[in-house]
């Protein structure tokens, strides 16, 4: 029979950081065997540029490099940056974001536990509005080899217009917009029906529904293991479905269903691995619940009527900007005090 008291181990920031990598590996799995070992490349690439990038900011601060090192904090930052990418940027600009993410957004206000920004999303949101040509092109599922992958991203060959294109969300949100007009031959077509390309698949774009189930297998062993709570994740996933499905219910003719949002872009890495950050979300019970609410309507918002073709990354960096007042306005009740 278990007895009190019950103590827990403090986890190790090493610990933690090692199980949210572990936690990554099925939606990275997923990703090679539909699209290719690319996505590793950039992995490796990011990983490097990280910890050469903390190394060396470490270094200037006279801060001990080893300790900080093997947190594996840069090596989580830098994955997330690869897997936020499209797999075939050139290199030097996983090699770039790695930098702002850990020399610049992270150290800059101090190194680990003190930025305000998630460094990978803020880190994103300076590549798509600096190259947004190069960020915004994306594989279809299965059609390059890894040679071709390689010298597209190391080689520096940018002759991508004949075997990449728009992420499945822009390509939707395109041909929803151009059924709109009565003009157009698909005209009132809802999203269903306009889901019958090659880049689609049951529920959302081909090839991402398994990565996005890959990163939900990883979030719920984050949860499971205690890493992180239900309120992000689920705020968000829910908020996304009932806000998509309300406009969707609308205009079937003009919004994509709640289902594509959940499996598309990335709405499962937003919501178990990015907004979940213990140093740039929400950290009141409440406080979460606003916080991960309010990424996905911004999420939606941007989808929908924005110029970028996901939203998760500027949703993210909008709702760091309020978590200062949402942690201020949420604080529970001091223990014999009454909530003002």
């Amino acid at each position: 029979m278990l007895t009190s008291p019950f103590v827990r181990k403090p986890a190790s920031v090493q610990s933690v950081m090692l199980t949210v990598l572990l936690a990554l590996l099925p939606g990275v799995a997923a990703y090679v065997w539909h699209f290719g070992a690319g996505i590793l490349v950039q992995m490796l690439i990011a990983t490097l540029a990280g910890l050469a990038t903390e190394w060396a900011v470490l270094r200037l601060r006279g801060k001990p490099t080893s300790l900080f090192l093997s947190d594996l904090s840069a090596v989580v930052t830098a994955w997330l940056i690869a897997l936020a990418f499209p797999p075939l940027v050139p290199w030097w600009i996983t090699a770039l974001a790695s930098f702002l993410a850990i020399g610049i957004v992270k150290h800059l206000y101090g190194g680990l536990g003190q930025n305000p920004f998630n460094p990978a999303m803020a880190a994103y949101c300076l590549m798509i509005v600096s190259y947004p040509a190069l960020m915004s092109q994306w594989p279809a599922a299965g059609q390059l080899d890894f040679a071709t992958q390689w010298h597209l991203i190391v080689g520096g060959a940018r002759d991508l217009d004949a075997i990449t294109g728009a992420t499945p969300l822009d390509a939707l949100r395109t041909a929803l917009r151009e059924a709109a007009s009565p003009s157009s031959p698909n005209h009132a077509l809802t999203a269903s029906a306009l889901m019958d390309g090659p880049a689609f698949g049951l529920a959302g774009g081909r090839g991402w529904e398994w990565v996005a189930l890959g990163y939900l297998a990883g979030g719920l062993l984050l949860l499971r293991r205690g890493i992180i709570t239900w309120h992000i994740p689920g705020a968000y996933l829910g908020a996304l479905a009932a806000i998509a499905l309300l406009m969707w219910g609308l205009r079937p003719d003009h919004f994509a269903s709640p289902l594509f949002h959940l499996v598309s872009g990335a709405s499962m890495l937003g919501a178990f691995f990015i907004l979940t950050d213990p140093v740039s979300g929400a950290t009141t019970p409440r406080g979460k619940l606003f916080f991960a609410a309010g990424a996905a309507l911004m999420t939606l918002m941007i989808r929908d009527f924005g110029a970028y073709p996901d939203g998760v990354a500027f949703a993210t960096l909008i709702m760091n900007l309020c978590v200062p007042l949402i942690d201020m306005k949420t604080q529970p009740a001091v223990f014999g005090h009454k909530q003002d």
